[in-house]
């Protein structure tokens, strides 16, 4: 099935492990761009979809498994960036995705984008990192807190729905709106989601990472990385040394941009991907 979001972008769904996998596209033909969010959802990748896709690019931006539009639920086995990667590809081959795709990720969906390049689960041809967990900057304190012994049992509903609206507001900076930040919460009312949500922040582990490094000093694949510089989870002095340590790596910084720069700096952000995943 299929469905306009009222944005030229359209809502679709395919069968991954008997559950629904949902994501954001433009039909056409084009090469495809694969988007993995975080600890967000597909909304991160709403703004620039549109001007990708009238680039010639087909952009895929997936809901990971339990959340955002996606069915299924998350557990701790299933919630790790292994686990994730393993999933991300068994998505693309229910696409019929075949070649080399570009692949984009953001927040812990960019370690999601690594594994796939070092474990070459795809035919990765450029690696577009966006606000990326990188070494070990990660898990950030709002999601930690939920890693602590108990956190998960002794944890309400509300709780979860006042933390992530305060990330969702952080992470949006200066495009943080009412609208915006319902918009981007509205997922978390459920509570198949909330404990999907749960079991990532469980399952985040900074070795996925750190383990990635030898094999990605030794790849030759273009890597990209755009930041925002504002961003107080993630900051930019990793992105200058993921820059200055991994080969075939270009630093884009956004200035006056948070952890979600897609919403402070649309264009920039689409027009730095689209030369990178063009040339």
């Amino acid at each position: 099935m299929s469905e306009t979001t009222g944005t030229g972008v359209l809502r679709t769904e395919v069968r991954v492990d008997g559950e629904t996998a949902s994501c954001l596209t433009v039909e056409q033909d084009g090469p495809v761009v694969l988007l993995l969010h975080g600890t967000y959802w597909s909304r991160v990748w709403l703004p620039v979809l549109g001007r990708l896709a009238e680039a010639g690019l087909r952009p895929i931006a997936v809901d990971l498994p339990g959340l955002g539009r996606s069915g299924g639920e998350l557990t701790l086995e299933t919630a790790t960036v292994p686990a994730l990667a393993d999933w991300v590809a068994r998505f693309a081959s229910a696409l019929k995705l075949s070649g080399p795709v570009a692949v984009a990720g953001h927040d812990i969906g960019g370690a999601v984008a690594q594994h796939l390049l070092v474990h070459a689960q795809l035919e990765v041809s450029g690696l577009a990192l966006v606000n990326s967990v990188l070494y070990d900057s990660w898990p950030a304190p709002h999601v930690a807190r939920f890693r602590a012994p108990g956190g998960v049992a002794g944890t309400t509903a509300d709780d979860v729905l006042a933390a992530r609206r305060e990330a969702v507001t952080a992470a949006l900076a200066g495009a943080a709106t009412e609208e915006r930040i319902a918009d981007y919460l509205d997922p978390w009312t459920a509570v198949r989601v909330r404990r999907s949500w749960m079991a990532l922040a469980s399952a985040a582990d900074s070795r996925y990472t750190l383990d990635l490094v030898p094999a990605l000093k030794r790849s030759t694949t273009p890597k990209l990385l755009i930041w925002g510089e504002d961003d107080d989870f993630e900051k930019v002095e990793y992105a200058e040394r993921f820059a200055s340590e991994i080969p075939q790596s270009t630093l884009v910084r956004i200035p006056d941009a948070g952890h979600i720069p897609t919403e402070n700096a649309p264009g920039r952000i689409a027009r730095a991907l689209i030369d990178f995943f063009t040339a």
